[in-house]
Formats: C-alpha cells, sequence, structure tokens
C-alpha cells in the first residue's frame, strides 16, 4: 500500500498530497470533535476548542467548494 501511495506521490505530487491531507484534517476533526465533546459543551471561558473545530471544519469545506472548482476552472479548461 505504501509503494503504491509513493508511486502515486511521484505521478501525481499535488493531488496526492491533497488527498493524503485530506484524510488527516477529517482524522484529526473526528479526534478533536471527541476531545471537545469529553471537556463538555463550549460556555462562555471554555470555547477554545470547539472555536478551532469549526474554524477549521469550515477551511476545509470552503477550499473543497469554492478553491478547487476555482482553480479547476481558470487553469485547468
Amino acid at each position: 500500500m505504501l509503494g503504491n501511495l509513493a508511486a502515486q506521490f511521484r505521478e501525481y505530487p499535488v493531488a496526492t498530497a491533497l488527498e493524503v491531507g485530506s484524510v488527516l484534517v477529517c482524522v484529526l476533526l473526528f479526534v478533536g470533535t471527541f476531545v471537545a465533546l469529553a471537556s463538555g459543551p463550549p460556555t462562555g471561558r471554555r470555547v477554545g476548542p470547539w472555536l478551532a473545530i469549526v474554524a477549521v471544519g469550515a477551511a476545509f469545506v470552503l477550499f473543497w467548494t469554492v478553491l478547487v472548482p476555482l482553480y479547476e476552472r481558470i487553469f485547468l479548461s
């Protein structure tokens, strides 16, 4: 499996980095959500973990729904 990933990275370095990075972001958001849930609901003083999860999730969604299609439309067409 790692050999296949390395071969794919050599052939398509940007696309492979984006896909592997996306998987890592999803895993971190999943784990971060459980850590934030374990710390309790957000209150006036403890909004840090929740705010980070929302900000990273929103940036991730905007990247794949706005920036990637815009890049494909402008540079790949």
